[in-house]
């Protein structure tokens, strides 16, 4: 979270959150704690880059960013997220589905 500040310029909450209850996604990076979850040390690793997990909810932080509630079901971790640090597996949009060709298939057998 060293990332989020108050000086950002986007106001994120003047639009529609970017994801949706349920909705799959998949970590564009290496999630470490910062000393907000407990029982694990801060800097040790929570999600890695490419794990895939559930939105369980969304939250506002700063009154400025959406923050995703993310159930991480291979590590087990529920960990609060920015848009920006995920990727949606369920509405890609047409023309990377047709660059993934036939992975794009073995997305549904992803959980």
């Amino acid at each position: 979270m060293a990332d989020i500040n108050r000086d950002d310029d986007a106001i994120e909450v003047a639009s529609p959150p970017r994801f949706n209850m349920g909705e799959r996604v998949i970590s564009r990076t290496v999630i470490r704690n910062d000393g907000t979850y407990n029982g694990k040390d801060i800097g040790e690793v929570l999600v890695n880059k490419g794990e895939i997990g559930f939105i369980t909810s969304i939250g506002t932080f700063l009154q400025q960013f959406y923050i995703y509630a993310v159930e991480f079901v291979d590590s087990g971790h529920r960990v609060g997220m920015r848009a920006k640090e995920l990727c949606t597996i369920d509405h890609l949009p047409e023309e990377v589905l047709a660059q993934l060709g036939d992975k794009a298939a073995g997305l549904q057998d992803l959980r």
